[in-house]
């Protein structure tokens, strides 16, 4: 353990690359694959790039640098990084907690539903109606809201089957699992992908898929949702704000080039959505093109992208099989090297909070994630619970958090120069007041925008047409009780050993830097359990 243990009790990344691989798995999912596509043909296409890349490099990288900058100097899970800076910031972090282990517990099954249709490309088992297949033989959804007691076997032997292989990653440790899964399976996903696209760029139709997700439409940088739209696929597609990269950077050396490690994550996360979104558009334009009608009548994304249209596509084309395979796999090594990363975020909390070890907390924390999801999940209603608690953390309780952590940081503790300052202490790519300005100014200006904008839509509209008592019970109330939890668990106290070595890494920097604090003095306003 001596090499992988980062001051008593704390695990570490025993190499750079290793931490950058993982970072990458975790940045990369199902989103990069079935949103982006959609996103950048319905807001400009080619023209969309332009916003995209500004919001990278005023938003998403920016970002990046400041929540690595909060684990890297506490050494310690959200809710207690963020402690560190002040008492009061405590729930922030536990909010992050909350909003990760919501999403580990619905994003496994749709893992799940990537290793059914592996096999099921081989067979094309949906036949001639794959939507059809998948809303009713696959899932067997009885069209309800709500919560349902029918299992559907189908979804849930495969579900377990994640859960199984997750949590042996995550029991492993930070280095034996998490670091050694990445170094093998990012690479694979990114070989895998490489292949899939290629295959799409020969098919019949394809330049003209590509010539419609490509096609500037100049005119669409002059309305704000296009911008708001580059700056929401930026912020959502790094895991900036579920804490994953807080507690992944709180696993690092003392001496690690975080800008630098920033930089190479923000850039990959971005280079493999644009192949994305060239392998998906490819493949759409084939499929309109077998249909003889327009790729704007064949656009998907999310769900019905990856479970419908893709079907469709694997039995029209030659070799589909293969390539069905390629895809579904594809998917399988990007959800899980997600999944992976999001469920660390409750396992490192509550192993700060009590005092457990990682791998007990794993067994207790994952344990109970997985009971739950797979309680929830695998039902008949399991797609309607699916649906509301994935738009309502993500448009909300993300956006929400993370305008709360950059108001709290940035404005009210003043902590932007002090963070700036360690970056620059670790790191190769030095910042100054520019870095300041676009997390403090530029940041909270379009997550306000974005935040204030979905409230009114959700507040108006509802969601899907689902009824009022199911938003409530599975969205606005999981939001909320998210919140009310923040708070009371922001109340136990810390153990001694957790608070101690917060203190330790702060005096190690601090030292440093000049200062002479003492290496035993917990956090300000620090309790003892």
């Amino acid at each position: 353990m001596s090499t992988a243990t980062n001051a008593p009790g704390r695990q570490v990344f025993v190499s750079r690359t290793a931490f950058i691989l993982a970072a990458i798995g975790s940045a990369i999912g199902l989103g990069n694959i079935w949103r982006f596509p959609y996103v950048a043909y319905s807001s400009g296409g080619g023209a969309f790039i332009v916003p995209y890349l500004i919001a990278l490099l005023t938003a998403g990288i920016p970002l990046l640098f400041m929540v690595y900058a909060i684990g890297h100097r506490a050494r310690s899970s959200a809710p207690l990084a963020y402690r560190d800076m002040h008492p009061a910031a405590e729930p922030i972090g536990w909010f992050k907690v909350g909003i990760a282990t919501c999403i580990g517990i619905y994003y496994a099954v749709i893992v799940g539903w990537a290793v059914s249709y592996t096999g099921f490309s081989v067979t094309r088992a949906w036949g001639d109606d794959p939507e059809g297949f998948f809303i009713g033989e696959y899932l067997q959804q009885n069209g309800e809201a709500g919560l349902s007691g029918d299992f559907v076997p189908g979804v849930l032997i495969p579900l377990i089957a994640v859960w199984i292989v997750c949590l042996a990653i995550l029991f492993a440790g930070v280095q034996a699992g998490i670091a050694r899964f990445s170094k093998v399976f990012v690479p694979l996903l990114i070989v895998l992908f490489a292949a899939l696209v290629v295959r799409a760029l020969f098919l019949p139709g394809a330049l003209e898929g590509l010539d419609a997700l490509f096609a500037p439409d100049w005119a669409a940088l002059t309305s704000p949702t296009v911008w708001v739209a580059a700056y929401g696929q930026i912020f959502f597609s790094l895991s900036i704000m579920f804490g994953i990269m807080l507690t992944y950077a709180s696993y690092l050396k003392r001496k690690t080039n975080l800008t630098g490690s920033g930089l190479v994550v923000g850039f990959a996360n971005s280079g493999f959505e644009m192949l994305a979104g060239v392998g998906v558009f490819a493949a759409l334009g084939f499929m309109a093109h077998t249909a003889n009608v327009g790729v704007d009548e064949v656009v998907s994304n999310g769900v019905g992208l990856a479970f419908i249209a893709f079907p469709t596509i694997i039995s029209e084309m030659p070799g589909g099989a293969i390539f069905g395979v390629l895809f579904f796999l594809s998917l399988i090594f990007a959800g899980l090297t997600s999944l992976v990363s999001i469920i660390q975020v409750p396992i490192s909390a509550i192993a700060d909070k009590t005092g457990w070890s990682e791998r007990t907390s794993t067994v207790v924390v994952g344990g109970l994630m997985a009971i739950i999801s797979i309680l929830i999940m695998p039902t008949a209603t399991g797609l309607s619970v699916l649906d509301t608690i994935d738009a309502f953390t993500n448009n909300l309780g993300i956006v929400g958090v993370a305008l709360t952590a950059i108001i709290a940081v940035g404005w009210l503790l003043v902590g932007l120069p002090k963070l700036r300052d360690h970056l620059n202490s670790v790191s190769s790519f030095k910042l100054g007041p520019v870095w300041i300005i676009c997390v403090s100014v530029v940041t909270p200006i379009v997550l306000g925008f974005m935040l204030i904008q979905q409230i009114m839509v959700y507040a108006q509209e509802g969601y899907e047409g689902y009824p009022t008592w199911h938003l409530l019970l599975f969205g606005w109330g999981l939001i909320a009780a998210l919140a009310y939890l923040s708070y009371l668990v922001s109340i136990i106290p810390w153990p001694r050993k957790s608070l101690d070595r917060v203190a330790r890494a702060r005096a190690e920097f601090e030292a440093e830097a000049g200062g002479a604090p003492s290496p035993t003095t917990a956090p300000t306003g620090g309790e003892e359990a």
